[in-house]
């Protein structure tokens, strides 16, 4: 498959990010595009499509900007729904390789839509999550993390994509609501329903609630119950 590239913005790419790329490539996309006084990873048409393997909060500024000027975006984010722990000596062989216990789902996109909830508001505005099986390779460093006794993550790369899931609509938001809540619920409800931590809870509400998905209907003691907003009813 050939693309058209300019190469501006691969210097320091990282494995993942570029086998996202190549990945979700189409022939005829365009990619590392300068535009708007920006680099856009893909340009599908009249499509921005930025491959956001890290933070969501650098993106704040970017999108508002492409936002107001009416372009339509997709963010293309991957979640690890299973990851290998790579450890590497300082040649790059691999030391052990060990499946991680911690796994990802769709939910844990909150944890980053936390920056811009109310940006899915806006038309225009799209997210695709890849779910995905991948690498986390670490090498020892004297001034690495202490938790990790100074094993330090230098890059992740990409196993394979497992399935992909669209959300364009604070509706779609919502359809991730785990099953088993009742017309009302509190954060506590969510992590309860979901399996997860109190702190993603918490931060489900809050977009959920920035985007209008969801609305506050009273309390129950100092917890603040939820609904969803009518539109969002089945």
């Amino acid at each position: 498959m050939e693309l058209a590239s300019s190469r501006i913005g691969t210097l320091g790419e990282k494995p993942l990010h570029a086998s996202l790329k190549r990945w979700y490539a189409r022939p005829g996309d365009q990619i590392e595009v300068p535009f708007e006084g920006y680099v856009i990873d893909l340009v599908r048409d009249e499509l921005l499509i930025e491959i956001q393997t890290r933070s969501f909060s650098s993106m704040k500024s970017k999108l508002t900007t492409l936002l107001g000027l009416g372009h339509q975006i997709r963010i293309v984010h991957p979640i690890a729904m299973d990851r290998w722990i790579v450890k590497v000596d300082e040649a790059g062989d691999v030391l052990s390789r060990r499946r991680s216990p911690k796994h990802e789902s769709a939910l844990d996109v909150f944890s980053e839509l936390v920056s811009f909830p109310h940006l899915m508001v806006q038309t225009g505005l799209e997210l695709e999550l890849v779910l995905v099986n991948d690498e986390e390779i670490r090498q020892h460093r004297i001034d690495g993390p202490w938790r990790r006794k100074g094993w330090t993550v230098v890059e992740r790369r990409l196993v394979e994509v497992v399935e992909t899931l669209r959300i364009a609509t604070p509706g779609d938001l919502a359809s991730l609501l785990p099953a088993g809540l009742g017309e009302t619920f509190t954060t506590t409800d969510l992590a309860t329903a979901s399996g997860r931590s109190r702190r993603l809870a918490q931060q489900m509400a809050y977009c959920l609630r920035k985007a209008g998905a969801i609305e506050p209907v009273g309390k129950v003691g100092k917890a603040v119950e939820y609904r969803l907003c009518a539109g969002e009813r089945t």
